[in-house]
């Protein structure tokens, strides 16, 4: 199975009989999933991922008996009956787990007290929203009015590609929107927009942040999406947390038969009279297979690993055009994790966002908003502090350049400025919870030059595009282009840049992968669900890494109580 001694692939000549061979590159959560369906559809796959853990952002990693759960906030597809919750069951991500479910998506305190939750269900949300701002109360009834219509809407479009689609599920898909035209025509406008109309300054910036930060240019449909499917219980928040969700599927692949190499990174694709034939890895090892799956970060793909030789005209406006202009990223993301001896007052809510005074504000070092997120993170998942202990993570979506220009010509400072905003947090937090501090026993703080680091994620962006543009030219990516470059045979794409960000849609950039490749490989595809029943435990989890500290210049070494990556 795959932790064993590395087997070189040799070159060779299919012969009859001879399963065809697929090199993934980049074991998260596309790239497992073009390997489970391949596997499944007869295919012989192999990954080869630099990282010593699978799940590329979907991920967690150990400190004094604390597990740092970087990535889910929920996940889509948790409900049985729908299509989304199908790949999950297909990839085994799910089995044998216990889902949470949320009442409430998130709370928001103004600096002067005020507060409003956003529950998920839509008339206790309307009853809150209004008795925020009963001047608001016509614009507060439309909103949740719309919010009941999407209840009703069954929108799941990760089986297929448009143009692999059954025609009787396109036919399905088409009486579900065309009576819907109206009301994605009304919530295709940018939130802003809607919270534009608000008398209430407090609750127009609240509901820009119901999803713990504003996005800034969404519309307001995924809003109503996902506050629906969470009150119907498909958005939810799986047992295991973000690294059980990478590890379930990883087991679901090793079960099919697929490998693994870890610690092996790809320098470049193999291409030969314009077919992709293997790969070369950084040690300089040659591995050689029928087809080729991309599934790391595409800018690194195209420019360096094809050498700039391959591209469309798609790729081509979002490197180029789109993706120079960095508000159409989603922006990279700074959190700061606190373990600690006990826990905090049982009734506070598992999320809450906090807007900042201009004091507090100018001690987050490139912060992008007016806001700190607080997540009692252990609250949500078990197991990720020891016995008598809770869990922390604050976030705050950050300017990448502050962090990597700095990491980059400056280490020490780098380090120091990371325990400078530990010190913050934990003075934030006493604030709210006194007496916390005293009890305090760890600090970890993640930067977008760590995600890069260990993703290698353009500029540590953990969702890739949130444009509008950028998500028209990704469908066209997909539907047109089939996931292909032109003049390259024997290859495809797949991860967050080619299928919009979010684990759920790069688990399904796998699976249409998957499904392209078979159609050129003549093989046909096929999907079955995982059925795996063993209750959920810690042990899934595996290995942990635990981050030295060795690179860290010795005259500004961390206190025993703070550590960081």
């Amino acid at each position: 199975m795959s932790r064993s001694t590395r087997v070189v692939w040799e070159r060779r000549t299919r012969a009859p009989g001879d399963r065809p061979r697929v090199i993934v590159i980049g074991a998260g959560m596309a790239g497992m999933s073009m390997g489970c369906y391949g596997q499944m559809s007869g295919l012989e796959t192999r990954i080869f991922e630099s990282h010593v853990l699978p799940g590329g952002c979907c991920t967690a990693w150990a400190r004094e008996g604390y597990l740092f759960d970087y990535c889910l906030d929920w996940l889509n597809g948790t409900a049985p009956g729908n299509h989304a919750n199908q790949v999950w069951q297909e990839l085994g991500a799910l089995d044998g787990k216990a889902i949470t479910r949320f009442e409430e998506m998130n709370r928001v305190v103004s600096t002067d007290g005020r507060e409003v939750t956003f529950y998920t269900d839509p008339d206790r949300l309307q009853a809150e929203l209004e008795a925020c701002s009963p001047a608001d109360a016509d614009r507060i009834r439309a909103f949740c009015a719309d919010l009941r219509r999407f209840l009703k809407l069954e929108l799941h479009p990760f089986l297929w590609p448009t143009p692999l689609m059954p025609w009787r599920e396109k036919l399905k898909l088409a009486r579900q929107v065309l009576p819907a035209l109206r009301l994605f025509a009304r919530t295709a406008k940018q939130m802003t927009d809607f919270t534009d109309t608000l008398s209430d300054p407090f609750l127009a910036t609240a509901m820009r942040n119901m999803f713990y930060q504003d996005p800034q240019n969404f519309a307001v449909i995924p809003f109503h999406y996902t506050m629906a499917e969470a009150h119907k219980g498909n958005v939810g928040l799986p047992q295991g947390g973000s690294l059980g969700l990478a590890r379930s599927v990883e087991e679901r692949y090793y079960t099919l038969g697929g490998r693994i190499d870890f610690r092996a990174r790809v320098a470049r694709v193999l291409v030969e009279d314009g077919r992709a034939v293997g790969v070369e890895l950084r040690n300089g090892e040659r591995h050689y297979a029928d087809h080729v799956v991309s599934a790391c970060d595409t800018l690194t793909t195209v420019n360096k690993m094809l050498g700039g030789e391959y591209t469309n005209p798609r790729l081509e406006e979002l490197f180029t055009e789109v993706l120079p202009d960095h508000e159409q990223l989603y922006p990279s993301v700074v959190s700061v994790f606190v373990g600690f001896r006990g826990d905090v007052p049982a009734d506070e809510p598992p999320s809450t966002t906090y807007l900042l005074d201009d004091e507090d504000l100018a001690r987050l070092p490139g912060v992008l908003q007016r806001s700190v997120v607080v997540h009692l993170r252990s609250r949500l998942i078990d197991g990720l502090a020891p016995e008598g202990r809770s869990l922390i993570q604050c976030t705050y979506f950050s300017d990448y350049d502050t962090w990597k220009g700095l990491r980059s010509t400056d280490r020490r400072a780098y380090w120091d400025l990371k325990e400078r905003l530990g010190a913050f947090v934990r003075e934030f937090l006493e604030r709210r919870f006194p007496g916390i501090d005293e009890r305090v026993e760890v600090v970890q703080v993640a930067t977008p030059a760590t995600t890069e680091r260990y993703t290698g994620n353009h500029r540590g962006s953990i969702l890739g595009w949130k444009s509008p543009r950028a998500d028209d030219l990704v469908e066209a990516l997909v539907a047109k282009d089939r996931l292909a470059l032109p003049g390259l045979s024997g290859f495809h794409l797949a991860g967050q840049w080619v299928g919009s960000g979010g684990v759920l849609r790069a688990a399904a950039s796998g699976r249409f992968a998957a499904q392209y490749v078979c159609r050129e490989l003549g093989v046909p595809f096929r999907a079955e669900v995982s059925g795996g029943t063993e209750p959920w435990h810690p042990g899934k989890l595996g290995d942990l890494p635990q981050l030295d500290t060795s690179e860290r210049p010795r005259a500004a070494r961390p206190t025993a109580r703070t550590t960081r990556t």
